[in-house]
């Protein structure tokens, strides 16, 4: 039941503990819905009381509404949910199988893997889904914690699952080692892997870690710096090349041409953050010239409006952005 007038809004939820999953602990979802909305909202029994101007108080109605159903179509709230209604504001949806799960036009867009639901926060980031969903080639442009790697990932585990392909690539270029990558202790792969770590990381995100570990064993995942693609063909794979940035012209030329049959690659990548040596040519800006407009291939652009990650990144970015503009 919603009861509203001009400066309160009284809404009524049958079941106190949905309502308290809600809320969270000491009320600390409502203070996050506060925060970003510039309301009050009070706790009374079975009701929540939002107070503030007509705008904020629709706001924060329609996201309260959005989790609740959540609730009660069995599924979680947390902190990342709550930050996904505030930015999109779609209406909840439940999704079944283990596929992703592509909605209507205007819907919501969803991931299944065997260990999380994962779902997009921003428009930018649904429509970016989609064109991994409907595109052979996809790039993922924008600065660190857009969720461009995360996404690309989840969705390659959500096609395998589906038997869409039968393996996952994940590769990385190890340009931050450098000359030092030999000095390291321990045989190739472990003076690599500290570098793909953060491919490491999404993976046991999305399926239990001793399934990653099989899977990497038997090859059916393969983790692997950017050199180590030269000469293959990759069919019937679902590859992703991150920190594409740090790829040459002809590092990356290599790379696209590996695509084979029945196989999807994403390149992701900033172009803010370029640790080539001076001189050399990024092999992301020069693919972003060079393939625009080429059919069955998708760009996909994200701004500091898109970081998921702690709200701070958000400023940071924008004031080396800001810094940047103005040299």
């Amino acid at each position: 039941m919603t009861i509203a007038t001009p400066s309160e809004t009284i809404l009524e939820f049958s079941d106190n503990r949905h309502l308290a999953l809600l809320c969270g602990e000491y009320d600390r979802n409502l203070a996050m819905i506060e925060d970003r909305l510039q309301v009050h909202v009070l706790h009374r029994g079975n009701r929540l009381s939002v107070i503030g101007d007509p705008e904020g108080q629709k706001a924060a109605v329609r996201v309260l509404n959005a989790l609740y159903a959540r609730l009660e179509a069995g599924r979680s709230v947390d902190r990342g949910d709550i930050d996904r209604e505030l930015r999109m504001g779609a209406p909840a949806a439940a999704a079944t199988g283990r596929q992703m799960e592509m909605f209507a036009e205007g819907g919501r867009v969803e991931i299944q893997t065997r260990r999380k639901l994962v779902e997009p926060r921003t428009e930018a980031q649904k429509a970016y889904v989609r064109n991994l969903h409907d595109h052979e080639l996809a790039f993922g442009i924008g600065p660190a914690g857009t969720g461009k790697t995360y996404l690309a990932v989840a969705v390659g585990v959500s096609m395998f699952l589906g038997g869409h392909v039968d393996k996952i690539i994940l590769s990385r270029p190890a340009v931050e080692a450098g000359e030092r990558l030999g000095f390291l202790p321990g045989d190739m792969k472990e003076k690599v892997d500290p570098y793909m770590q953060p491919l490491y990381d999404a993976l046991n995100d999305f399926l239990p870690q001793k399934q990653v570990q099989k899977m990497l064993e038997e090859k059916v995942i393969e983790i692997a710096p950017l050199a180590f693609m030269r000469g293959r063909t990759l069919s019937n794979a679902y590859v992703v090349l991150d920190e594409a940035q740090n790829a040459t012209t002809m590092q990356m030329k290599m790379f696209l041409t590996r695509l084979g049959e029945g196989s999807r690659m994403v390149i992701t990548g900033d172009r803010t953050q370029v640790d080539l040596p001076r001189g050399t040519n990024s092999g992301l800006i020069e693919a972003e010239r060079l393939l625009k407009g080429i059919d069955r291939i998708s760009f996909n652009y994200f701004t500091a409006k898109d970081v998921v990650r702690h709200p701070l990144v958000a400023a940071i970015i924008a004031a080396y952005d800001a810094e940047a503009e103005g040299q």
